[in-house]
């Protein structure tokens, strides 16, 4: 599954290959790979807005700040955002539709279904593993129903989606409800372009409280815990496998999961990076300190399921 290749001595990405898993970011020692931004284009609109009647909102989910979440949500604020939303809130339906997906699924007799959040494993299954694409669940991604959320109560908005992935760029051209994805290093630097200093920001709090489960869909495990938790007594039947991080004996794993219809569990929970969206390509906090800040910011949610 070698997506680059050189040709005559240019290094070449084979857009028919490629997951966009951003992993060639991090691993190019001259920062020659590089993604095109839209900073300028929700800055611009931001502008715009200010003078003829843009909305912009934003999405963004923990553990990629040094300061409260409050603080972040208030610094967006400042930046010229009309409201902020959290991702959480769309990963609750994500949670209960797929929740509910999984049991009709295995009431029907499927041996297995995977989770179908995560952008770049979606692309492998498009781009090379097609035999799975039955077993993939149909539910949306926390993104797409948070931006939904959006334009239902901003119907005239631009939706901007703030996150560590990649390959959310991708999936943002096939939904028609998301406009413009920002990375959170693409964030960090417009704040510090603006002078904006996040300790400094007046805190903005959510109108609407998501459950910590839904918080924790950024770390590996935390999707198929969402959905246990959600299912409740009805879990405990459920053996439930995580993959985490897309490497070859991973995709061979998958690929034998497929080709047999087995797997070792009938929930497999499905992320292109080792340890989740905590460290995503794009990510802003070093990423130990982020997976440490989000396990503080989840142990401080009291809503559960």
């Amino acid at each position: 599954m070698q997506a680059i290749s050189r040709m005559r001595g240019i290094e070449h990405i084979d857009e028919s290959k490629c997951i966009y898993c951003g992993k060639c970011l991090n691993a190019c020692p001259f920062g020659a790979i590089f993604e095109i931004s839209q900073v300028f284009d929700v800055l611009h609109r931001i502008r715009k807005g200010e003078a003829g009647g843009w909305r912009i909102v934003g999405s963004v989910h923990l553990g990629q700040f040094k300061t409260t979440i409050e603080q972040v949500y208030g610094a967006l604020k400042q930046v010229g955002f009309t409201d902020v939303i959290e991702v959480a809130q769309g990963a609750m339906d994500t949670v209960s539709n797929e929740a509910h997906e999984l049991i009709e699924k295995l009431e029907e007799g499927q041996k297995f279904m995977t989770t179908s959040c995560c952008p770049s494993y979606i692309e492998l299954v498009n781009k090379h593993i097609p035999a799975m694409k039955p077993y993939v669940s149909g539910t949306g991604s926390p993104m797409y129903y948070a931006a939904r959320i959006a334009k239902e109560k901003y119907p005239d908005a631009k939706v901007v989606f703030i996150g560590p992935c990649v390959a959310k760029r991708k999936e943002a051209q096939r939904d028609e409800a998301v406009d413009f994805i920002m990375t959170f290093e693409e964030v960090a630097s417009v704040l510090a372009g603006l002078d904006i200093q996040m300790e400094q920001a007046k805190p903005y709090s959510m109108s609407f409280t998501s459950v910590r489960e839904a918080h924790g869909f950024a770390q590996a495990g935390g999707v198929m815990g969402a959905v246990k938790a959600y299912l409740k007594e009805e879990a405990d039947k459920i053996n439930a496998v995580q993959v985490a991080n897309l490497d070859k004996k991973a995709i061979g794993a998958l690929r034998a999961y497929a080709k047999s219809g087995k797997a070792p569990g009938q929930f497999i929970e499905v992320m292109a990076c080792e340890g989740g969206c905590i460290t995503g390509p794009c990510s802003h906090n070093e990423i130990t300190a982020g997976k440490r800040q989000l396990t503080q910011e989840l142990a401080k949610r009291k809503e559960t399921y």
